[in-house]
C-alpha cells in the first residue's frame, strides 16, 4: 500500500553508550530527540521543564528563512495559527526565537496517526471512518472560515490523541488567503501528488478551499476502500487519473458513501460539493455532533514579532548541560507504544518511516556491521559517535534515500537501534530496510520464543 508513514509517539532525548551526553534547553524546554524532518525544518519531542507537559518543537533555521524571503510569510502564518483553537486541530502554543533558530511549540499528539490503522488493520466500517471524517471536515471548515487552507491535507498530517479523536497537524503552515493574487486564487503547486486536486496540477490559479475539499474527498475513499483512488508508478499517469476524476469505488461502498465521494472528487471546482452541502449529506449527517468548544481565550501575539527582532534581549536561553548516559524506564515505555513493551522489542515490527531492533553485541559492533551491510546496497555511510547518516548514491523518486541510524543503551549488555527515514521516499525506505535486515540477523536479540519460530 502506497502510504507515507510517520511514527510520532512519545520520545525523550536518550543518552548514548557510556560516555557523558550534551543535554539541550531551549528556554523552559528540555529538547529530546527528532521526531520529524522537512527542508527548512526539523521537529523535536520537548518537555515543560515547569509543567511536565510533552510538546512537539519545530525548529526553523532563521538564515534559510530569511535567504527564501520566507520571514513576513511565517510571521502571518504562525499569527494566524496562534488564534486557531479547535479540538481537531494541533495547538501552536507560542513561537521563540534565538539568534539562528526559530521554535515553534505545538502540541504533542502521541496516538499515532489515523491511517496506521489502515496500513495495520484493513479499510474501516462506514460508521468508523464517518467518525474520523466529520471531525477532518470539521477542522477544515473551521480554519476556512479563518482564511487558512492547508494545501497538503494526506495521512502524515492526521494524527489521533490519546482519545482516538482526530488532530489536522501542520494547518496554516502551508498557505494563508494573504498569499491569494488579485484574481483571487492561489498559484503555489504544492502537495503530494495523489492527493492533490486537479486545478492544482494545471498551475492557472485554484481555490485554497476547495482544493482542500478534494484532498478530503481522497481520504475518505482510501479510509473506506483501504487504497488510493488515484495511483500511477508513472507521474504523467497519474495525473491523467487524477485530472479525469479517473477512479471506482468498490462494491462494498454503500449508495450513499458512493455518492458522496463522487461529489467531492469532482474534477470541475466550480461544481464540487462545498462544506455547507456535506454538512447536509445524508451518509455525513448520521450520528454527527457538531464540536463544543471555547474560544474565547485571548492569544498574545507579542512573542511573533519579537522573533524577527535582531535583539538579545529578545533571544530565548539556549543551554547545553552533560547527563550521564542512560535510558530510564519512563524513556523506554515512552519509546513503546502505549504501555505495550513486546512493541519495543518486536523484530518483526510493521514498516513505517522508523523502525527499531534490539541487539546484545558491543555499540561499535552494531555500527560495524550496519555500515558493513549497507555500503553494498549503494549507501554512502557518514558516522558521528553513535549516530550514522546512510545516504543512497543512486536518486530515487523523491531524490536520494537518506536513513539516519542510532544506537541506545537500554542496560549493559542490551542496546536498542533506531533506523529512520531522514529523506526520500517510504517504499524506498522498507525495500532497503529489508534488505539491509539480512546482513544483520547476526547482530538483532533474538529470544528463546523467536528461536523456536525460526526451528
Amino acid at each position: 500500500m502506497n502510504f507515507r508513514k510517520r511514527k510520532l509517539e512519545g520520545f525523550t532525548r536518550m543518552t548514548t553508550m557510556s560516555q557523558p551526553k550534551i543535554k539541550r534547553r531551549v528556554g523552559k524546554y528540555e529538547v529530546g530527540r527528532t521526531i520529524g524532518e522537512g527542508t527548512f525544518a526539523k521537529v523535536k519531542f520537548a518537555r515543560n521543564s515547569q509543567t511536565g507537559e510533552p510538546v512537539a518543537l519545530k525548529i526553523l533555521d532563521k538564515e534559510k528563512v530569511l535567504k527564501h524571503k520566507m520571514a513576513d510569510l511565517i510571521k502571518r502564518e504562525i499569527a494566524t495559527m496562534k488564534l486557531i483553537k479547535h479540538p481537531n486541530v494541533v495547538r501552536l502554543y507560542e513561537v521563540m526565537g534565538s539568534k539562528t533558530k526559530i521554535y515553534i511549540v505545538m502540541e504533542f499528539v502521541n496516538g499515532g496517526e489515523l491511517f496506521d490503522k489502515i496500513v495495520n488493520n484493513g479499510r474501516m466500517r462506514e460508521d468508523e471512518a464517518r467518525r474520523y471524517f466529520q471531525q477532518l471536515i470539521n477542522a477544515v471548515d473551521y480554519c476556512h472560515s479563518r482564511g487558512v487552507f492547508h494545501r497538503d491535507l494526506k495521512p502524515e498530517n492526521l494524527l489521533l490523541d490519546a482519545y482516538g479523536n482526530l488532530k489536522v497537524s501542520d494547518f496554516g503552515l502551508s498557505a494563508l488567503s494573504q498569499q491569494v493574487r488579485d484574481d483571487g486564487l492561489l498559484h503555489t503547486t504544492c502537495g503530494t501528488p495523489n492527493y492533490v486536486a486537479p486545478e492544482v496540477l494545471n498551475d492557472r490559479g485554484y481555490d485554497g478551499a476547495t482544493a482542500d475539499l478534494w484532498s478530503c474527498g481522497v481520504i475518505l475513499f482510501v479510509l473506506l476502500a483501504g487504497y488510493l483512488p488515484f495511483d500511477d508508478s508513472n507521474i504523467l499517469n497519474l495525473y491523467k487519473k487524477i485530472s479525469a476524476a479517473e477512479f471506482t469505488c468498490p462494491p462494498w461502498l454503500s449508495f450513499s458513501a458512493m455518492k458522496l465521494i463522487t461529489r467531492i472528487l469532482d474534477p470541475n471546482p466550480m461544481t464540487r460539493i462545498t462544506i455547507p452541502e456535506i454538512l447536509e449529506d445524508e451518509w455525513f449527517k448520521k450520528g454527527y455532533k457538531p464540536p463544543v468548544f471555547d474560544e474565547k481565550e485571548d492569544a498574545n501575539l507579542d512573542d511573533v514579532e519579537a522573533v524577527f527582532k535582531d535583539s538579545e534581549e529578545h533571544h530565548v536561553t539556549e543551554k547545553k548541560e552533560e547527563q550521564p548516559a542512560a535510558m530510564n524506564a519512563f524513556e523506554l515505555i515512552a519509546m513503546s507504544k502505549g504501555l505495550n513493551l513486546a512493541n519495543l522489542f518486536d523484530a518483526e515490527q510493521e514498516f513505517k518511516r522508523e523502525t527499531r531492533f534490539t541487539s546484545k553485541c558491543p555499540a561499535n559492533e552494531i555500527i560495524h556491521k550496519i555500515e558493513e551491510a549497507a555500503k553494498p546496497l549503494g549507501f554512502d555511510v557518514h558516522k558521528k559517535n553513535y549516530k550514522m547518516r546512510l545516504e543512497n548514491l543512486k536518486a530515487g523518486r523523491k531524490g536520494n534515500l537518506n536513513v539516519a541510524t542510532e544506537v541506545f543503551q537500554v542496560a549493559p549488555s542490551l542496546h536498542m537501534v533506531e533506523v529512520r527515514k531522514a529523506k526520500g521516499d517510504t517504499l524506498e525506505f522498507h525495500k532497503f530496510y529489508k534488505n539491509l535486515s539480512a546482513g544483520l540477523e547476526d547482530v538483532v536479540w533474538k529470544t528463546e520464543e523467536d528461536m523456536q519460530q525460526v526451528k
